[in-house]
């Protein structure tokens, strides 16, 4: 019960960070890791808890998603789920020990690309016109990180985004919230076929993320956003310590 009880939590802060910031899986992970869950299957169902959140989101955004040539829209699904394919299946051939090797600078690259995502989107808006808009090989790559490990994939998609030359900050968050989900329910689908789905953990993850998402609004309205980025930055740097001690002392 008390693991539960904590796995709640995690996925209510976590569903909280992710609808005001993003950042909720440097908490979701690490709480899954931490209650036992070995790090590969850890990382699957924390992309499973986060799936009803994205489902949510899209959702909410219907009306920019629909703003998106038809056309355009099946292709950039159809490229997202072909690179989430892929990563979820990379996920699914790595060990725990080769995974856990990652970890760290995975969540430390999630971090640095979280604290300086308005610099990013910045510099990918400049050299918007050096890039094929809509293009494949821009947005594969990223599909395969987000289907391998999901963390800071929000920022990266805004930042792909704007280096595509989009300008209208709601059209990019419906794209990016429609995108997301499309990717996770592929590795949600692939996850659960190669039984990498801890699925206890990951309904009460879910209820915890659903929650912290009806919540991200009244709490945005009440906490300086500087200050909560500050926190969630620290929150990412901080578990980026822990996990290379852990891999420097064998854990």
């Amino acid at each position: 019960m008390s693991d539960f009880l904590i796995l709640f939590i995690a996925g209510l802060i976590g569903g909280v960070m992710n609808a005001v910031a993003g950042g909720g899986t440097f908490i979701t992970f690490p709480a899954l890791v931490f209650a036992g869950i070995p790090p590969v299957a850890a990382n699957a169902t924390a992309t499973v808890a986060a799936l009803p959140g994205y489902l949510a989101a899209a959702i909410s955004f219907r009306r920019e998603v629909l703003t998106v040539p038809r056309a355009q829209l099946i292709r950039l699904t159809i490229w997202t789920v072909v690179g989430s394919a892929i990563g979820s299946g990379l996920l699914l051939v790595s060990s725990n020990a080769a995974f856990s090797a990652l970890v760290p600078f995975l969540l430390l690259a999630a971090t640095v690309i979280f604290l300086k995502d308005g610099a990013i989107r910045t510099f990918a808006a400049r050299h918007a016109r050096e890039v094929v808009p809509f293009g494949i090989a821009t947005l594969l790559p990223v599909a395969i990180y987000g289907g391998y490990f999901n963390g800071g994939l929000g920022i990266v998609l805004l930042a792909l985004f704007a280096l595509w030359g989009m300008t209208d900050l709601n059209q990019m968050n419906g794209l990016k919230s429609w995108l997301s989900f499309a990717l996770s329910l592929i590795s949600f689908a692939i996850f659960a076929i190669g039984g990498m789905v801890v699925w206890g953990p990951a309904a009460v993850m879910a209820v915890g993320t659903i929650a912290g998402g009806l919540l991200g609004a009244p709490v945005s309205r009440r906490i300086p956003m500087a200050g909560l980025r500050a926190l969630i930055a620290a929150i990412g740097f901080g578990m980026t310590i822990i996990f290379f001690l852990r891999l420097y002392n064998g854990g």
